[in-house]
């Protein structure tokens, strides 16, 4: 089982083992291979190559894709060499991306979920968009990327991803470094022509590769519909054709961010219907399935969720959250990035509120603790290997 013992969290609660099996292990692990300085060993037992393809596909969960392997092909085929990783906490894209681009944990990189008080605490901060967030992104995540390391290491780096995220905020937070090609996501052949190119550049080579379709249908449609069933089968035809296009002597990484869960509408717990989940809370951020509260009286709000959520929920402090590891290691000035209390989701269960319209139309959700939402897939093709 992946990750340390979960003592006091229900038994299908899932706590990273950073360091050994994680996102952020990833390209650290490759980095050992490619003479990157400070990456003195594989964690994850990686292929020995010297050019490297990492696939990223947003929503790719570990339970999601082997329910539904007889559906594919590529995939289905590779799953026999899949290394078993999780994401960081929370299971959400922007901390997943910042996890894999640093090779830092959460609790010193910062990126501390969807939506999060901005450094200085004066506002929510939606990290995807940026709005909210600080002006110089360098400074709100200043450690080296994993990209500009390999990049210092005399490794070709390229990033092929939609071209209007080249400059975003969470790309120069989290991901910077690499040369950018910014392509139309909707063709495939262009994105396997980039990808291919840049796999041939320098005597070694990482191409860091962003597919989101699938977590914009499942938010959208739900990981039980059709559509995303579709989606998957598109994306792992996806896969199979740039394989064939490398060549044999590149070492193809495809893994996840996180999983999903479906939440019906009569599993929404809106804040502004339960009086007590409201009282004494200054600031209500993160996801519909874990809910970040800042307040200036943290026990007794623990105390208010706690008693009033039950079984549907963990509630816990941060201080006692970081003492069990969600985080990592934290660095003090990243600290007040995440919540006072933290409110990890059960089931299909999530914490909503009007105040956040525009979330309440998502179907499938994710940021909990779950094996659902936590385990990632890690799908290793390297021909010249087998």
């Amino acid at each position: 089982m992946t990750g340390p013992a979960t003592a006091g969290l229900p038994s299908d609660f899932v706590l990273p083992d950073y360091g050994r099996s994680t996102l952020s292990d990833l390209l650290p692990s490759v980095g050992a291979h490619l003479g990157v300085s400070g990456c003195d060993r594989d964690r994850l037992g990686l292929p020995v190559a010297q050019r490297y393809v990492v696939l990223l596909v947003d929503g790719l969960g570990d339970q999601l894709l082997r329910q539904s392997l007889q559906h594919t092909e590529y995939f289905s085929e590779v799953y026999g060499d899949v290394i078993p990783l999780t994401s960081g906490i929370p299971s959400t894209t922007a901390t997943s991306l910042t996890c894999l681009g640093t090779g830092c944990v959460p609790g010193r990189h910062g990126m501390a979920g969807y939506s999060f008080l901005a450094p200085g605490g004066g506002q929510v901060m939606n990290a995807l968009t940026w709005e909210g967030g600080p002006e110089d992104p360098h400074s709100f995540q200043p450690h080296a990327t994993m990209f500009e390391r390999l990049v210092q290491a005399g490794v070709a780096v390229e990033s092929v991803g939609p071209a209007r995220f080249a400059d975003s905020g969470l790309t120069t937070a989290a991901l910077r470094g690499p040369v950018f090609t910014g392509i139309d996501e909707t063709d495939a052949q262009e994105r396997i022509d980039a990808t291919v190119r840049a796999s041939r550049a320098g005597s070694r080579s990482v191409v860091y590769v962003y597919e989101r379709s699938l977590d914009h249908t499942g938010h959208g449609r739900g990981v039980a519909s059709s559509e995303w069933l579709a989606t998957l089968t598109a994306v792992d035809a996806f896969a199979g054709r740039l394989r064939e296009a490398l060549d044999d002597e590149v070492c193809l990484l495809v893994t996840g961010d996180h999983g999903m869960v479906d939440v019906p509408p009569q599993r929404h717990i809106l804040v502004e219907d339960v009086p007590s989940l409201q009282r004494g809370v200054d600031v209500l951020a993160g996801e519909g399935r874990l809910r970040q509260v800042w307040t200036r009286d943290v026990e007794a709000v623990r105390s208010r969720w706690g008693a009033e959520l039950g079984e549907r929920a963990v509630v816990t402090t941060r201080e006692d959250a970081i003492e069990q590891g969600w985080f990592g290691p934290m660095d003090g000035q990243v600290r007040d990035r995440f919540g006072d209390v933290l409110v990890a989701m059960r089931d299909d269960w999530a914490v909503m509120s009007r105040a956040l319209p525009g979330e309440l139309g998502l179907v499938g959700q994710h940021g909990s603790l779950t094996e659902r939402e936590m385990r990632v897939p890690l799908l290793v093709d390297h021909p010249e290997s087998w």
